[in-house]
């Protein structure tokens, strides 16, 4: 057996785990800590921590020590995953690798989905997740962020933003306070400071939690500003999944609509 078939044999080995599966699947949406996937999953804590040892001795998760408690939060790495996907699905049959990565085509959504990022101080992070959701999506999502404790847009947030040439000065501070009350689609924290503490928003459609190191709490200069770089490089790759996720999801709800206004017409008639 060669090296390539190999690769893509213990790719699908890893996949044909039902726990592995399983744990994937919650991962492919939000960081989680161990115990939070033992629960959803209804698997043993022992059971759900020799699968997580296997997807991080394959490269598919990686995980780091959560900022609250003595638990570390795991994370798929959906750039890696996707590249084993598509590398598997060519060895089969070229075709397979193309109909993965070619872009769905569909309505576009009546309504502008609307997502908020929360972190602790309002500062970097979310700033930046905000700014890159705002470019990235061309302005077919509203996005919004805020802090449980805010402060002011960090200038180094500012200057990393400015090498993607995304420009957050007009971004400022907020409390989530002011948009309790206000509809959102989706709730995101990137500290998990912030997931402590987020609020309840009626009618929300998914609350996700990515786990980020806080960049401004590096000490040395120069590895302070590779760690913000780091940081929006995190969320650019995250952001770019989410918003394939919600426009698929916009288009779902859509096709769905026009159907059942198709049926509501033939009942009429």
């Amino acid at each position: 057996m060669d090296a390539a078939l190999h690769d893509v044999v213990s790719f699908f080995r890893l996949l044909a785990d039902p726990t592995r599966c399983a744990i994937l699947m919650r991962l492919a949406r939000s960081d989680e800590r161990p115990s939070e996937l033992s629960a959803a999953i209804k698997q043993p804590p022992e059971t759900v921590a020799a699968a997580l040892a296997d997807l991080e001795s394959a490269g598919l998760v990686t995980s780091r020590m959560s900022d609250v408690g003595d638990e570390r939060y795991y994370h798929l790495d959906l750039e890696q995953f996707q590249r084993r996907y598509v590398r598997a699905g060519g060895m089969i049959h070229p075709a397979l690798a193309q109909a993965v990565v070619e872009a769905e085509e569909g309505a576009e959504p009546r309504a502008k989905p609307r997502v908020l990022f929360l972190c602790t101080h309002n500062s970097a992070r979310s700033q930046m997740a905000e700014g890159l959701m705002r470019s990235l999506s061309h302005g077919t999502i509203e996005v919004y962020s805020a802090g449980s404790q805010p402060s002011e847009v960090h200038p180094l947030a500012i200057e990393t933003m400015d090498s993607m040439r995304i420009d957050i000065r007009g971004q400022q501070s907020k409390h989530y306070e002011e948009f309790i009350g206000q509809h959102f689609d989706y709730i995101i924290t990137v500290c998990d400071r912030a997931r402590e503490v987020c609020p309840v928003f009626p009618g929300l459609r998914e609350a996700i939690h990515w786990s980020i190191p806080d960049p401004a709490a590096i000490e040395n200069e120069a590895e302070r500003r590779r760690a913000f770089h780091t940081a929006a490089s995190q969320l650019a790759n995250r952001i770019r999944y989410l918003q394939i996720l919600i426009e698929r999801e916009q288009r779902n709800q859509l096709v769905s609509r026009q159907r059942l206004e198709k049926r509501q017409e033939i009942l009429k008639a």
